[in-house]
């Protein structure tokens, strides 16, 4: 005999199943996120201290500094990597994606040099991103140097073509390779490569 009572009963065990099915595949999935850590994210936890040197090309400003010791990311030598990767055509600038830094601390070791980076763009505002996507193809309308998540770079005494293979090798977001142009882009997006 079917009640109310047991249309109830069987309403609330559906509920807890489905309930206990969903906290299953939501730790399955952690779990999953958790095995496959991204090679970058997993080799930059063993370096104790993170220091990255930077040249604009443009304005010919330096910057050498530890952006990372003792556990913890240190406010001034973020700001003053910043002020060397601002857009220097409008001045403005932009926190810098931490995880942009790392990215870079990991392709140095990667390579096994100290050498500074030859900054070509660092971050860039809405108005200097327009203006270059108006005179040029290369360039996205929602790129991730709007956000400070990525930069255009090159390694002297390094083979673009190198440094490139020890980027993707990195599988810590987009790689962009243009050998005529003598630069490398990379950023914190998804992975992927052209």
């Amino acid at each position: 005999m079917f009640t109310q009572e047991s249309a109830d009963y069987n309403q609330q065990q559906t509920i807890k199943s489905n309930l206990n099915r969903r906290h299953f595949l939501k730790a399955g999935l952690g779990a999953c996120a958790l095995i496959a850590l991204p090679t970058a994210q997993a080799k930059i936890l063993n370096i104790s201290e993170r220091r990255l040197s930077f040249l604009n090309l443009h304005t010919g400003e330096r910057v050498q500094s530890t952006y990372w010791a003792e556990g913890q990311y240190i406010p001034e030598a973020l700001q003053a990597i910043e002020m060397v990767l601002r857009d220097h055509r409008t001045d403005e600038r932009c926190a810098i994606d931490p995880n942009l830094l790392n990215v870079l601390q990991l392709l140095r070791s990667e390579i096994g040099t100290t050498q500074e980076f030859h900054v070509i763009s660092g971050y860039r505002s809405a108005s200097t991103n327009a203006m270059l996507m108006a005179s040029s193809g290369g360039v996205a309308k929602k790129s991730l140097h709007m956000q400070g998540k990525a930069i255009d770079i090159r390694l002297p005494g390094q083979m673009l073509s190198t440094l490139r293979k020890a980027a993707l090798s990195l599988e810590a977001g987009g790689v962009g390779y243009y050998p005529a142009s003598d630069f490398l882009h990379i950023d914190t997006g998804r992975i992927r490569a052209w």
